[in-house]
């Protein structure tokens, strides 16, 4: 995906399994951040950030949207324990972090396995992609991401 293109349109079930679709915020920018797993370190840091700076990218009119291979239940799980705000949205079969490329092969002690590459998108009310992070670091994150929000607005 390159900035300016069309993203790839998707639906996934939240925490209590309810079907969310990109284009139900058509109309609205939209921060996509694909994470690893529920109740990691980064990956509870990063949703909780996130959750913390919701009401900034409210005041752009932006959407704040997880997506990881969890299941709807550990979302909700996740949620209830983080007192999270961000939608968290389930990718179980990995439909949607393949479509976005961030489902890949990595290395851990020596082991291959696939997992999720941490990675954030900004996506403008159009449906087009404003903004890529991938391989992202946890810490300042969120903080960068704020600072490009007005590319929410082209």
């Amino acid at each position: 995906m390159e900035i300016g293109s069309q993203v790839p349109g998707f639906c996934l079930p939240d925490k209590v399994g309810e079907q969310r679709c990109l284009s139900d915020f058509r109309g609205k920018g939209v921060v996509c951040y694909f994470y690893p797993r529920d109740n990691t370190s980064g990956c509870t840091r990063e949703a909780v950030d996130f959750s913390e700076q919701l009401p900034d990218f409210e005041k752009y009119d932006a959407a704040v949207i997880g997506i990881s291979p969890d299941s709807p239940a550990s979302h909700q799980k996740f949620g209830e324990k983080h007192q999270l705000r961000v939608l968290l949205l389930s990718d179980e079969r990995h439909e949607v972090t393949d479509k976005y490329g961030v489902w890949k092969l990595k290395r851990l002690y020596g082991k291959e396995y696939y997992g999720v590459e941490r990675s954030t998108f900004l996506i403008n009310p159009e449906g087009k992609l404003a903004q890529a992070w991938r391989k992202v670091k946890v810490n300042g994150h969120v903080e960068a991401v704020k600072l490009t929000r007005e590319a929410l607005r082209q």
